[in-house]
């Protein structure tokens, strides 16, 4: 064979091993640097009792509270927790509340009203009273007065002539921006967009004073008319009302008369 036929065979099997090698490399990728990531600190959680839907104001719980865990970081001291009442969703369950809750809303005993007073003793004002009057959807904006609305109580009664015989009426507003609390047994407006609720029995909040001035008015009245007021003179504060039905209260040797629709002061004997 000649020489320079050899040489070009040990070249050509030179490069065929040579593109081998460099193939085989290629196929091989570099090895990947793990960089480790510092471990996040954990954060601390907490089950806190929470609704799991809303609760309209003067309905029990029952099956709309239960645990949730949140960070600890989170958690107000007005929250009910796990760790600290355990048997917080049996001892619960029964309770009303004393305000609308809704949906995922932590639990706190301070909006709810427990088994042992009525709820309409719980939500009333220090100081003041409920005292229930009839009403009717003709003299009651129809029927649009819901609880929580503000109101004027008017005194409708028939005027007298001199003759003794009556011709027409005799109105005065009696009491100014009373609450309504409940019409009949209903203490919250309807759900579903039901918003008009007639109702026979009207629940109002009162002062001591103002109770006896209703009691006095619904002795004296031939009727008595609730006047819804607007949400913007809610925030008005009377300044005037029927003091004189009850202003002999307290007067050493008088007493008070209604007779006829009229109110009168005698001496009381001794």
């Amino acid at each position: 064979m000649a020489a320079s036929r050899v040489i070009i065979l040990g070249i050509a099997v030179a490069a065929a091993g040579g593109a081998g090698y460099v193939a085989k490399f290629m196929s091989n990728p570099a090895p990947q640097v793990v960089v480790e990531a510092p471990e996040q600190p954990q954060i601390a959680t907490a089950d806190v009792l929470v609704l799991n839907s809303d609760v309209p104001m003067g309905a029990p719980l029952t099956d709309k509270i239960s645990w949730q865990s949140w960070p600890e970081s989170a958690v107000n001291s007005s929250f009910i927790v796990k760790s600290s009442e355990p048997d917080a969703l049996d001892k619960l369950k029964d309770s009303v509340a004393r305000v609308p809750l809704y949906a995922g809303e932590p639990v706190r005993t301070s909006k709810l009203v427990g088994n042992g007073p009525s709820f309409l003793s719980a939500i009333l004002p220090p100081g003041h009273r409920a005292v229930a009057t009839a009403i009717s959807a003709d003299t009651s904006a129809g029927g649009f007065i819901l609880p929580n609305d503000y109101v004027d109580v008017i005194m409708v009664r028939r005027a007298e002539s001199s003759s003794g015989s009556t011709g027409g009426f005799d109105t005065e507003t009696i009491l100014k921006n009373i609450r309504v609390l409940a019409i009949d047994q209903t203490i919250q407006e309807d759900e579903e967009g039901k918003q008009v609720k007639v109702g026979q029995t009207a629940t109002l909040e009162l002062t001591p004073q103002q109770a006896e001035i209703i009691a006095v008015a619904q002795q004296m009245a031939d009727r008595l008319t609730l006047s819804l007021r607007a949400i913007a003179d809610t925030n008005e504060k009377p300044t005037d009302q029927a003091d004189y039905l009850v202003a002999g209260r307290g007067k050493g040797g008088v007493v008070r008369l209604i007779k006829s629709g009229e109110v009168s002061e005698v001496g009381a004997r001794k």
